[in-house]
């Protein structure tokens, strides 16, 4: 009989509520949403792209280089110069050996320009490399 009350006393009190199991889902969740989804690295400046109709979707994870009408290079938010394309986006290929490589370009920036960045993306290891355009609407 004193074992009755024991287990009835232990239950009388108030529940508890284990919130670990929770926790430990929630987090296993995001784990899953960041691994599975793949990122894009905007350049960090608006461009006005070409119009081209065979224009495609890009499917793997990206570095953009956009070239402004001025001709200056945005990396990352950030403004890059052009010799620094090329470490720039060897080290993307290092981190991410699928990952594809955007240029940018304004309608109005300089073709030398375009060209001069193509060069140090190739030079740089970059075999997925594309120009940015728009679908004509």
């Amino acid at each position: 009989m004193s074992c009755y009350r024991h287990v009835r006393a232990r239950r009388g009190g108030p529940a508890e509520l284990n919130m670990a199991p929770l926790i430990d889902m929630v987090f296993l969740l995001l784990i899953f949403f960041l691994v599975t989804s793949s990122f894009v690295r905007e350049a960090g400046v608006e461009v006005r792209r070409p119009e081209a109709a065979i224009a495609v979707d890009v499917q793997a994870e990206t570095l953009v280089v956009a070239i402004t009408a001025e001709g200056t290079l945005h990396v990352d938010h950030t403004r890059a110069d052009l010799r620094s394309i090329r470490p720039l986006v060897a080290r993307f290929l290092a981190a991410t050996p699928g990952g594809a490589v955007v240029v940018a370009a304004d309608e109005a920036a300089p073709a030398g320009q375009v060209v001069r960045v193509l060069d140090q993306c190739r030079l740089a290891g970059a075999r997925n490399l594309a120009v940015a355009a728009r679908r004509p609407e």
